[in-house]
């Protein structure tokens, strides 16, 4: 059993009939009344993220979990393939598994966390950044940087990101996957 000074993010804890991953925290020490955390928890089995508060010294049930790396192979429909680069045995993972399935590509390296009492995958952690190529954009209008001016571009994946005005077809962008958001141009 681990208590509310315990809840770091990543961690899985076994709640309400369900196993949830913390994917947000905040401990609360208000001036007036006991400390708290509010959480942000999502369950590993629905993907539903829901908001939780849990009151200071609270009991927690944690889950033991293992992580083990796996390379991505290809989307089938929702489902996902990965192979262990330890062992090469194949798993497939469905689609709501993944926090940013679209930022996902072909030979990419996740970390899989597995339930340690049933061997169970539980969810997949992106790298904290992918780059990708920029398969498509309309062409920026110069002199129009006066502001941080964004427009949208499809990558080799098929997601759609936001970027500056100055990136065009072929260039190479670093995303975050957390946030789904354009850092930075990658020069070659």
């Amino acid at each position: 059993m681990a208590t509310t000074s315990d809840i770091k993010k990543g961690l899985c804890i076994r709640y309400n009939h369900d196993i949830f991953k913390i994917i947000e925290f905040l401990h609360v020490k208000p001036g007036k009344g006991p400390a708290f955390v509010r959480t942000k928890l999502k369950s590993v089995t629905s993907g539903k993220v829901i908001d939780n508060t849990f009151s200071a010294g609270h009991k927690i049930e944690d889950v033991r979990v293992e992580t083990r790396s796996y390379q991505y192979l290809y989307p089938e429909g929702d489902t996902f393939h990965f192979m262990n680069t330890e062992d090469y045995n194949q798993i497939t993972l469905q689609k709501d598994a993944l926090d940013s399935p679209d930022l996902l590509k072909e030979g990419e390296i996740v970390t899989i966390i597995f339930n340690a009492e049933d061997n169970s995958p539980l969810s997949v952690e992106m790298p904290s950044h992918v780059i990708l190529e920029v398969t498509h954009t309309e062409p920026g209008v110069k002199g129009n940087t006066a502001t941080n001016a964004t427009k949208p571009a499809t990558v080799e994946t098929g997601a759609r990101i936001n970027v500056p005005l100055f990136i065009n077809e072929g260039d190479k962008i670093k995303i975050d996957t957390e946030k789904g958001a354009y850092t930075e141009r990658i020069k070659e």
